[in-house]
């Protein structure tokens, strides 16, 4: 116990430094936690408080979970939820990467930093305002795609009413959203690599592509492999604001756009059952736990420097 409160005396300015942070984790982490009791009860609001709540509603085992996978709708938006996410992981990383490789290709700097902001901005616009702009181009009346195939003569396509184009909308929508921030990461990567790397491969002939592929690839590879890893661990979390307010919520999109988040809300506002959606959460959670845990493992089996822990 003495040598604890040394330790603690010995770093206290750290500690104080990362205080803040460690109270937000307490109150907005690790303290909801106790919520996820929810998942095995029939929550039941009272007037005594959330907390007297969950202690006098009814425990129900895994009866939430049951009634959560049991419904022909499981399967849709579970296989919606992982091929969209995994489609925006894969294609965002090489879109990121390729990005980034570009910008630090640039020769004039003040040039690639404009580049740079403009395409970091979008990740600052909320999806609300988002899917105002997709509804802008896709308008069955004053759309401005609409307008351009009327121009060749052809018929107006009801963009909300055909699910055939929207993973394709969606999957567009969430890269263009994201890559701008996601290849600021691998930019400062690519910008901390020792140049004289690429001097001697200059000196020994080495074309630009030859340099990118034996130089710059291989040394992000381990800034790649993390965040691919984390991106693993929400691979059963899907965008909401995406999935909802971009295809403005339209029940002829349901097929397609249908995901877990999305049909929790939806259940949530219909009935009301926050066990449910608890047992949604908890599920997404503990799937996503796993699957960063077995990946890492196979990582760390290939190349222990670039795993995550």
């Amino acid at each position: 116990m003495t040598a604890f409160l040394k330790n603690l005396i010995r770093n206290r300015v750290m500690l104080f430094m990362v205080l803040p942070g460690a109270i937000w984790f307490f109150f907005f982490s690790y303290l909801p936690l106790v919520g996820t009791v929810a998942a095995f009860k029939e929550y039941r609001f009272s007037r005594e408080g959330f907390w007297a709540s969950l202690a006098k509603s009814e425990w129900v085992g895994w009866d939430n979970f049951k009634f959560l996978f049991s419904n022909n709708d499981a399967l849709l938006i579970t296989r919606n939820t992982l091929l969209y996410n995994i489609a925006i992981i894969f294609l965002g990383l090489v879109f990121a990467v390729g990005l980034a490789i570009l910008l630090s290709e640039l020769i004039n700097k003040r040039l690639a930093k404009i580049y740079q902001t403009g395409m970091f901005l979008p990740y600052f616009l909320s999806w609300v305002i988002v899917g105002y702009f997709v509804f802008s181009f896709l308008s069955m009346d004053r759309g401005m795609l609409n307008q351009i195939i009327g121009w060749f003569g052809m018929e107006p396509i009801q963009w909300y009413s055909e699910a055939k184009y929207w993973p394709y909308i969606l999957i567009f929508v969430a890269l263009w959203k994201t890559i701008g921030y996601n290849s600021i990461v691998y930019l400062a990567s690519i910008l901390g690599i020792d140049r004289s790397l690429y001097e001697a491969a200059m000196i020994d002939g080495a074309s630009k592509w030859q340099q990118i592929r034996n130089i710059t690839i291989p040394l992000l590879s381990p800034i790649i492999t993390i965040m691919t890893l984390l991106a693993v661990g929400r691979i059963f979390y899907a965008d909401f604001g995406l999935f909802y307010q971009v295809p403005r919520d339209s029940g002829t999109l349901y097929s397609v756009t249908n995901v877990i988040d999305t049909y929790v809300y939806r259940g949530l506002k219909t009935s009301g059952e926050i066990g449910m959606s608890t047992a949604a959460g908890l599920y997404q959670s503990v799937v996503g736990f796993v699957l960063v845990i077995i990946s890492n493992y196979v990582v760390r089996k290939i190349d222990k420097d670039s795993s995550l822990f």
